[in-house]
């Protein structure tokens, strides 16, 4: 069975995400890290992924970005040629530019069953907040890998206001990058 791997980047220290239009936002695209994205370990690991789940806003976002003309990110092949799952109950069509996308609209329990259901890779949660939020509350996130920013935001979203309160997790690793941010990598204790 695949595991759900929901991953949460541009984290501050303090607890928020990185807000678009915001100093913290800015801070982290700037971040020669995230603006050249080119780690082959984190490359792999995108490219391992039997599915990229993604909410209808992250999706829309990311979708333009990876499909624009101009686009020369490393993301955008891995991307474009995965398997990608919207979860949403407005958007009727995927993007008709960025293929291998489907919409999954029926109940969120069963549409992750339905993906873990099969052979090798991961399912891989990319965002929004309110997917996030959903799949912790159902309890199908199986691991969390969180990209810390060395940063205090003083603003932004907190991912996790509304999901359970007692929410057990083991550290499996962490790494420091040499510009600071540190990658948390946490297993649901079941």
């Amino acid at each position: 069975m695949r595991k759900v791997i929901a991953t949460v980047f541009n984290y501050s220290l303090d607890g928020l995400l990185a807000d678009e239009h915001t100093e913290f936002w800015d801070f982290c695209f700037s971040h020669p890290e995230i603006a050249h994205p080119e780690d082959p370990a984190h490359l792999d690991f995108l490219r391992g992924a039997h599915a990229h789940v993604m909410g209808r806003a992250s999706y829309e976002a990311i979708a333009e970005a990876m499909t624009s003309p101009a686009t020369d990110h490393p993301f955008a092949g891995l991307l474009t040629d995965g398997h990608k799952v919207v979860f949403s109950r407005t958007l009727k069509k995927a993007d008709a530019d960025w293929a291998n996308t489907t919409i999954a609209a029926g109940d969120t329990t069963e549409e992750i069953d339905r993906l873990r259901t099969g052979g090798d890779g991961y399912i891989l949660v990319w965002g929004g907040v309110g997917l996030f939020r959903s799949l912790m509350q159902l309890d199908l996130v199986d691991e969390l890998r969180v990209s810390m920013f060395p940063y205090i935001a003083g603003e932004g979203t907190r991912i996790f206001d509304g999901v359970p309160k007692s929410y057990q997790l083991e550290l499996v690793s962490h790494t420091a990058s040499a510009g600071g941010i540190i990658e948390l990598r946490y297993r649901r204790a079941r």
